[in-house]
């Protein structure tokens, strides 16, 4: 007997608008919220909602996503019949990589063909958000729809970054163009698609196949509006795209707040993920934390204030971070002050350090692009020498150690680069 639905999340994107964060990891293995990946919200919506058949398309960089996820036994999908299924690129006579969203799934339709359903759901795997399956699904099959795409209204200045559709009153989608110049409405597509899946295997087969189409949005989605039943399903809670350093930075501080715009502690529709064995947070006789989200595993003996911190950070006494993301294992020394930064895991900022001063928010020099709003970035594993002071939208790439400072003050929009980069070192910075 067929299933109602399996899941295809989409988690090979290099999700390079985030910089040093998706240098060394996909995009959806990025931390967020200190103990979670980007992942594991995708992941928990689904066993949330009752669909425990996943597969996971994996491309850029899978290891760290590889060994997060293991054999899904935190979401409850290591089963015999269903659970889940990592699905990287492989060859059939001529190497093939995943070129877009659509190819990706047409790729691995014999996964989808073995796992007989009636419907696929085709996923993101690098959004913020929590959803119920279950509400579209039952959406899609009442309307009796070919495919159903979850929609959301956004704010009409950023509407050109995404997939826009124009809908009747019924839900019918009537015109849909991704990532238009000049948008005709503020309905966007989330990049949320349920497919039956006689109809996704006659467009695949038909425009993937000979004609080398690739993607749902640019090329499937378009073609079939007019010629099959597309509803929209309308979403209005929490989802976010975290797909620039800004995003990225605000999404994670905005779970500080009183009344955060996401709920984490909602005992019905819990957000899993894989927990590492670490023991309780420690604060010092000092230690203060105020709007702070801290995991397992910190000692703080410092000041943390509108802050995200993940398992295993150490903050030492005189220590003050504020309005930053510290990641795994990362060590804050003596008497530094932290502001507006992002750093990534087991760094060592040494002591007596400033990051984040100043009022000089030139962009930086590299990347101005990216980097424009004050935010500072450290690399995984740098070392920042003692008394070092950093201004603003300045990066400190991966593995730097302080033999790479060649001064004690980084002016803003500065980028302090490893002599070890691009060598045999970066392969262990997965």
């Amino acid at each position: 007997m067929s299933k109602k639905a399996i899941a295809m999340i989409l988690a090979g994107g290099a999700g390079t608008r985030l910089d040093i964060l998706s240098k060394h990891r996909a995009k959806p293995a990025v931390p967020f919220a200190g103990k979670y990946r980007i992942i594991d919200f995708a992941l928990s919506n689904c066993v949330n909602s009752g669909i425990f058949t996943v597969g996971v398309l994996t491309q850029y960089l899978p290891r760290s996503l590889s060994e997060h996820i293991g054999i899904g036994r935190p979401w409850d999908l290591d089963r015999t019949f269903g659970g889940i299924t990592m699905l990287p690129p492989y060859q059939r006579g001529v190497g093939e990589w995943y070129n877009g969203t659509a190819n990706a799934i047409y790729q691995n339709m014999n996964y989808i063909v073995d796992n007989k359903c009636e419907n696929v759901l085709i996923l993101a795997g690098d959004h913020i958000y929590k959803m119920n399956y279950q509400k579209m699904l039952r959406a899609h099959e009442r309307k009796n729809a070919d495919v159903t795409i979850a929609v959301k209204e956004v704010d009409m200045k950023i509407a050109h970054q995404f997939g826009i559709l124009s809908a009747n009153r019924n839900g019918d989608i009537t015109h849909f163009e991704e990532k238009p110049k000049e948008p005709k409405s503020n309905l966007a597509s989330m990049g949320i698609y349920i497919f039956k899946f006689e109809i996704l295997k006659d467009m695949l087969l038909t425009y993937c196949g000979p004609n080398g189409f690739e993607d749902f949005g640019k090329d499937i989605i378009p073609r079939m509006v007019g010629r099959y039943k597309l509803h929209a399903h309308k979403f209005n809670g929490y989802w976010k795209d975290v797909g620039t350093l800004d995003e990225y930075w605000r999404a994670n501080i905005e779970l500080t707040e009183d009344y955060p715009p996401l709920d984490l502690y909602e005992e019905d529709f819990k957000i899993h993920t894989k927990s590492e064995e670490l023991p309780p947070v420690k604060f010092g006789k000092n230690g203060v934390a105020k709007h702070s989200l801290v995991s397992n595993g910190c000692i703080i003996k410092g000041y943390v204030e509108n802050s995200v911190i993940s398992p295993g950070v150490t903050i030492e006494e005189g220590a003050i971070v504020k309005n930053s993301i510290i990641f795994n294992g990362t060590i804050i020394n003596k008497d530094s002050v932290i502001d507006k930064t992002i750093i990534d895991k087991k760094v060592v900022v040494g002591k007596n350090c400033r990051i984040g001063i100043g009022d000089d928010y030139s962009p930086n020099k590299e990347i101005s692009d990216k980097m424009t709003t004050g935010i500072n970035l450290l690399g995984k594993f740098s070392v920042i020498p003692d008394g070092t002071y950093i201004e603003r939208n300045c990066r400190i790439m991966s593995r730097v150690e302080e033999y790479d400072f060649e001064s004690k003050r980084i002016k803003s929009g500065e980028t302090v680069h490893s002599s070890k980069e691009g060598s045999f070192f970066d392969l262990f910075l997965t």
